[in-house]
This record gives structure tokens, sequence and C-alpha cells, in this order.
């Protein structure tokens, strides 16, 4: 009985709090990033990839104006990222708001900057790809061919790299204070040139204050970002389990 009582003595206040948040930082952190290799990918040999220009989502997003939160667009629903990103209801006042265009050139030169130091590997740069697609019409096209199919066979190369932006919201406010904060969500596809998905990434992530995220607003430094270094998290974390060459060793 006297260990006992010793050693709920030495659980102090302050060591209590750093029990909770541990429990907290394992329950509330969530799963922002989502990668899957096709089970068809040791059959493929991939020595050249196309990093195609990533897309943004046209469909407009309907913003509630009370919550500050998104409903999910019919396109997002759509896509693999849809689970992560919360249905509203009941939403009595609306805005509507679209993925800026600049978000795919964004993202896209995020993923080009990682890539083209990457070893074991040769990743073009988009401005081939996109110098390719300038070229092609969508009636030029075989039917049925996918624009990243007529990429690789241009470039001769053995995979396309696409995506698209779905989510890309710049927080309002500063690194103190933010509402609504900033919200970032893309996908990432590796396309052989019969068509087959070898691996895709999913990245969604809206800031939640600590309460929410303890481990996100760690990470973070206990300030709101932009969906600038949102995205920029979002490629990090998604090439970390890319299964094509390595990372270049710093």
């Amino acid at each position: 009985m006297r260990n006992k009582r010793t050693v709920a003595s030495r659980l102090t206040p302050r060591a209590l709090t750093l029990v909770i948040l541990a429990l907290a930082v394992v329950g509330c952190s969530g799963s922002k990033v989502t990668t899957r290799s096709s089970a068809e990918l040791p059959r493929y040999q991939v020595r050249t990839i196309a990093l195609v220009p990533f897309t943004t989502l046209t469909t407009p997003q309907v913003r509630d104006v009370v919550d500050q939160t998104f409903s999910v667009p019919a396109g997002v629903r759509r896509s693999d990222i849809a689970f992560a990103i919360p249905p509203n209801t009941e939403q009595p006042l609306r805005q509507t708001v679209i993925v800026p265009t600049s978000a795919g050139d964004t993202v896209t030169q995020l993923f080009w900057s990682r890539l083209r130091t990457r070893q074991g590997v040769t990743v073009l740069a988009p401005s081939e790809a996109a110098r390719v697609l300038a070229s092609q019409t969508t009636t030029q096209l075989p039917a049925g061919q996918l624009p990243a199919v007529t990429v690789m066979k241009q470039l001769k190369v053995d995979a396309s790299l696409i995506g698209q932006v779905l989510v890309y919201q710049e927080r309002v406010g500063g690194r103190f204070g933010a509402s609504p904060a900033a919200m970032v969500g893309f996908e990432a596809k590796v396309v052989a040139a019969d068509g087959q998905v070898l691996w895709e990434g999913n990245y969604y992530e809206r800031q939640r204050p600590m309460t929410e995220d303890v481990m996100g607003f760690i990470q973070r430094h206990g300030v709101f970002v932009t969906a600038d270094e949102l995205a920029a998290y979002g490629v990090e974390h998604l090439l970390l389990e890319f299964p094509f060459g390595k990372a270049e060793e710093r």
C-alpha cells in the first residue's frame, strides 16, 4: 500500500498534465496523409517519370459563414480524400469559394523541388509535360486516351505523376489567431503507360486549435500557418512513402 501511495504522490499536477497531453497527442492527431501502392507495382520498372502540372478542382466549394468550415463539394465526394473533409448540414449562411488556379502551380513546384534531385529515378520538369499538353487538343487525343498517357508517349518515359488540388483556402488572420485557419487538400497518382495506377497519395488538413489537434499544433510551433506552408508539409510527408527512387541525403 505504501508503494502505491508513494507513486501517486509523485504524480504532481505538472506530471498529470504531461500524461494527459501525451494521450491527447495519440488520440487527436488524426491521419492527414494516406498513401497506397498497387499490388501490381513489382511488375513495372519505373526509371523515368514525367511530372504533369497539377490541375485544380473547378467545382465551387460552399463555406459556412457561421462555422467557417467547408461542406463537401460534389467533386470532392468522388475523390479519395472525401472521408477527411467534414460534411456540413443546416447551413443558414453560405459563401461560395473556388480553388485558385495558382494552387495547382504551387503544389506542382513543391513536388518538383523535392523530386528533381531524387536518386534512382529521373523526374522530368513539369514544363516538359506542359509543352506536350499545349501542343495537343482533346480532339487530337485518341479516344479514351488520358493526357498523362499522351505525355508519356511523347516524352518516352515510364510513368506520369499527375494530381489535383481539391481544397486550398488561405487563413484569415495572423500566426497567433486565424478564423478560419488555412485548409489544403490534394491528391497525387503515378500512372503507367497502360493506365495502371501504381501509387497514389492523399493529403487533407484544416489546421485546428491545440484543443482539437495537439500534435498538429506542436508541429506548427504553436502558430497558425499559411496554406502554402500546409501544402509544403503535405508534399514532404507524401513523398516519404513514394516508392520510386529515394530522397537525396542531406
